[in-house]
């Protein structure tokens, strides 16, 4: 297993660029699927998550090569096999992201029960409610999920909780679908504007993505044959400016869009972190002490339930008292306790964590759970005093590209094995 190594105590400072968004790319590679012709894709991040979904969409019968470190090809199948193993599906969530897409295009969908990171409950009923809707027969059958249908129709969906997976699901869906589809109560973050872009390039029309209600009317057939460009990863480019803050340091962050990083923005202003914006730039330093704040995560335009423990650990080390409420996913404080083996002070009581800030962190061996928890360690493994060896570190690779090195660009002293 792939293990971190971390001096800590170096100051950050410089510039780094921030890669194609992870969740965007997932989904948009699902929907590739929904295409008569190829598409070349741009920006998208060479990472464990986005190979694992290459190799699916490659076993159901597209055709992918990678152009260049983040360009690539894909030309969609002309039928699927609906036999992919297990073994490839369990791998991550988004492969659920298949459904919509392989109903719509192919009348039919047969795909293992999803895996991803053990970060709480996240059931499947919501897209099956919207994929039911629009006329799909939906069952499970020994861990797979069987859907058949004939030609989809629109219908008017209201979601019980703004799902990104279930929303993106019934948009893909619904492109393809006879008739108008109204989505409502839709979940509004980036990723999926992102893929409503894409599929609108293809020849989709999709119109309200990013409010709560998406309208998508059906189309016969949607061409491809476009070249698009994912957006930035928001959460990557928070995981470095709470490293920055963290480490009290100076960091431009570069090809990004500022106004999807607001609300991280907002509370590490409050905090008294410097954020400086100028075109696609965000300039993060501390030129003063930093104060205790708290925080809510909510669904988009809240703040990202994905930066939450990279937060705890800026928190840990901010005197005074902070409080983190968790109104997503219910095991995301499972790093708590690897936290506190580093020295850090925090009470969990259900979905809300009580960080009492401490002087600094201590190096030790400590494990990551997720991928989101690895983060979290490696900004906790860059302030303590002393070396943090981080295992499990497959976990990181998930959602970062070449994380160490760009770190080390950046002055930490950090090596994988």
């Amino acid at each position: 297993m792939k293990r971190f190594f971390i001096k800590g105590g170096k100051r950050l400072q410089g510039r780094v660029r921030i890669n194609g968004a992870k969740n965007a790319s997932l989904a948009i590679l699902c929907a590739t699927v929904l295409a008569q012709n190829e598409v070349i894709l741009e920006n998208v991040p060479m990472i464990s998550d986005v190979l694992s979904m290459v190799e699916i969409i490659n076993r159901l019968g597209c055709e992918t090569v990678w152009e260049d470190v983040d360009v690539l090809r894909v030309s969609p199948p002309l039928q699927v096999d609906d036999m992919v193993p297990h073994r490839f599906f369990k791998k991550l969530r988004a492969s659920n992201l298949l459904l919509g897409p392989l109903l719509a295009r192919f009348g039919r969908a047969h795909i293992a029960l999803p895996g991803g990171c053990n970060i709480g409950v996240r059931p499947m009923d919501l897209h099956f409610k919207g994929l039911t809707g629009l006329g799909a027969k939906v069952s499970l059958e020994h861990g797979y999920i069987r859907a058949d249908s004939g030609r989809l129709h629109g219908a008017q969906v209201y979601l019980d909780f703004p799902s990104v997976g279930a929303t993106e699901n019934i948009m893909m869906a619904a492109c393809l679908a006879e008739g108008q589809t109204v989505v409502e109560n839709a979940a509004k973050e980036p990723e999926v504007v992102d893929l409503a872009n894409f599929l609108n390039n293809m020849g989709a029309k999709v119109r309200g993505a990013g409010t709560d209600v998406v309208k998508i009317e059906g189309v016969s057939f949607l061409p491809g044959g476009v070249r698009y460009s994912v957006i930035p990863d928001r959460i990557e480019a928070g995981t470095f400016m709470v490293a920055a803050a963290a480490t009290g340091g100076d960091v431009l962050l570069e090809n990004v869009i500022p106004l999807h990083l607001e609300p991280l923005r907002a509370k590490l202003r409050e905090a008294n972190v410097e954020v400086e914006e100028e075109g696609d730039t965000l300039r993060v330093r501390v030129t003063r002490p930093l104060c205790s704040i708290d925080i809510k995560t909510m669904p988009y335009p809240g703040f990202p339930t994905d930066m939450q423990s990279q937060m705890m650990v800026l928190l840990s080390i901010i005197p005074g008292t902070s409080i983190i409420v968790e109104n997503i996913f219910e095991n995301r404080f499972m790093v708590v306790n690897e936290l506190k083996r580093m020295g850090a002070r925090v009470k969990v009581e259900g979905r809300m964590a009580v960080i009492e800030g401490v002087p600094g962190l201590q190096g030790t061996r400590v494990k990551t759970s997720d991928l989101r928890a690895g983060a979290a360690l490696i900004v906790a493994g860059l302030v303590a005093d002393g070396e943090t060896v981080i295992c499990n570190a497959h976990y990181i690779d998930r959602g970062y590209y070449r994380l160490e090195e760009r770190l080390r660009e950046l002055g930490a002293d950090i090596r994988s094995v």
